[in-house]
């Protein structure tokens, strides 16, 4: 107790061992979804779902013990839901780069993101950015998960005439994730405090379980039918027919490997692949590819930039109760607190995951008591642990288990944007609903941001209160500005 007392100063901060220990297991709890939940969004550019949710568990147990240890403070971090979608989805999906492509782009990314982190430049760009638009950010973000949630699951889908649709209840992968949605969000309103807190994993484990169930009972009775361990539907409903399965195959049927399985296939790029590895000469060519391509730029500033809110965002939303952000609003033991996410951004593409982030999930540890990093010790170690049962976390990969924690977290998210706005501004008002609008339909949060800074930049101009922006705020505007006009020159090329 005295060696633990020494490094965490329990008795300073009036903390109980018992209270951390509780804080620390109840938090792992309510955040381990991201594992899982990020190694389905990450195989959607390629990448090999147990690589990934192994490096991602490593990932966040080094991040949340330098967190813990270092700075001292009750907060967990791990995957980001909001970099690792706009990755696969806008990067990997509509702009055509492969998964090591995108993660040599977010290892430079992560590189610049470190050294912004040890230096004041992140901290100066952060505060030249207005409260309104940091919410409105917020809100951008939070919206593009959820669109990516209700998508993945089939609740959302493609319609020519409309472009998107309300999905078909025919498809048991849809209905539950429809039903999984629909129970998360509404727990999080219940009376109990831990039955809210942990809304999102209870709706993704029994929206687990009771997928297992249908899948197995339709893989005995032939209406979902394996090749190469790839399960389609045999239904004969043609909406659905031949169409992969959008439900949870119990570990005993599809028998993914237990251990550190697939890290070969993520780790540096998947240069130890043992069935295909990735050679010197591909990563050298990939990179002259990547660097040529004009839009790698705006790639890795569009990265940056949603790194750099998404984490700082949720640091300050963790902060005021984790001691983090005092009483007037300013970052207290600023290096220590920013060292894991900025290590994290470091290291993450390398070994082969997405970058971190503070989870807003830390206050329900914070609630029970936890106010020391033995807390986040306790959950880091918890994560270790994780890395080697993948098969028990398997059954959360799919996409109408996701759903869960992607729209519920999006909602969240995107409320509290919302709620910070200054309703009294028009100008913020309406920056809001455009960039919000944009960053959903365009399937992209840069471009959201992008036209939210722009239509904001210039509506403060002409209402003649451009002195109330600061120069940051121009220059990231005028970057955006760029970044629109080249993509613009390049797809006239």
């Amino acid at each position: 107790m005295k060696f633990l007392n020494k490094i965490f100063h329990l008795d300073t901060r009036g903390a109980s061992l018992k209270n951390e220990i509780i804080g620390g297991l109840v938090t792992f709890i309510a955040m381990c979804y991201i594992l899982p939940v990020n190694a389905g969004i990450l195989s959607a550019m390629g990448m090999d779902k147990a690589g990934v949710f192994a490096i991602t568990a490593i990932v966040s147990f080094i991040v949340t013990m330098i967190m813990g240890i270092v700075a001292n403070y009750p907060i967990m971090l791990s995957a980001g839901m909001g970099l690792n979608a706009f990755l696969a989805f806008t990067i990997a999906g509509q702009q055509g780069y492969s998964w090591q492509q995108c993660m040599i782009l977010l290892t430079v990314a992560g590189l610049l993101f470190f050294i912004f982190s040890l230096t004041p430049i992140r901290k100066i760009i952060i505060e030249s950015i207005p409260k309104d638009l940091r919410c409105i950010i917020s809100a951008c973000l939070g919206g593009f998960i959820l669109f990516v949630g209700l998508k993945g699951s089939g609740i959302i889908v493609a319609e020519a005439s409309t472009l998107v649709t309300f999905g078909n209840f025919a498809d048991p992968g849809m209905l539950l994730g429809f039903i999984a949605v629909i129970l998360a969000l509404v727990l999080t309103f219940t009376k109990k405090k831990m039955l809210s807190s942990l809304a999102i994993p209870i709706a993704i484990l029994i929206a687990a379980v009771c997928g297992v169930i249908i899948s197995t009972i339709m893989i005995s009775n032939g209406s979902i039918s394996e090749n190469a361990g790839v399960f389609t539907y045999s239904t004969g409903v043609d909406v659905i027919d031949s169409c992969a399965v959008n439900l949870p195959i119990a570990p005993w049927i599809s028998k993914p490997a237990w251990g550190m399985s697939g890290v070969d296939k993520v780790f540096l790029y998947g240069f130890f692949d043992q069935a295909n590895p990735y050679t010197g000469s591909q990563f050298g060519s990939d990179l002259a590819s990547v660097f040529k391509n004009p839009t790698t730029y705006v790639a890795i500033f569009s990265l940056m930039f949603v790194n750099l809110f998404d984490t700082t965002a949720t640091l300050i939303a963790v902060g005021e109760k984790t001691g983090v952000i005092d009483e007037n609003g300013k970052m207290q033991n600023y290096k220590k607190a920013v060292l894991a996410d900025a290590a994290g951004a470091l290291i993450c593409a390398p070994l082969g995951t997405s970058t971190v982030t503070s989870f807003a999930e830390s206050n329900v540890g914070v609630s029970l008591g936890a106010k020391t990093g033995l807390a986040a010790v306790v959950a880091a170690l918890l994560f270790l642990l994780s890395a080697f049962i993948y098969p028990v976390f398997s059954i959360f990969t799919a996409g109408s288990v996701t759903a869960a924690a992607l729209v519920s977290v999006g909602v969240i998210i995107t409320v509290n944007g919302v709620i910070g706005i200054n309703k009294s501004d028009l100008i913020a008002c309406f920056t809001a609903v455009i960039a919000f609008m944009f960053a959903v339909l365009t399937y992209s949060i840069s471009n959201g941001i992008g036209v939210g800074l722009i239509v904001y930049t210039l509506s403060m101009l002409i209402a003649g209160r451009g002195k109330e922006i600061k120069l940051p705020v121009y220059i990231i505007t005028a970057l955006f500005v760029v970044a629109f006009a080249l993509n613009t020159v390049i797809t006239l090329i």
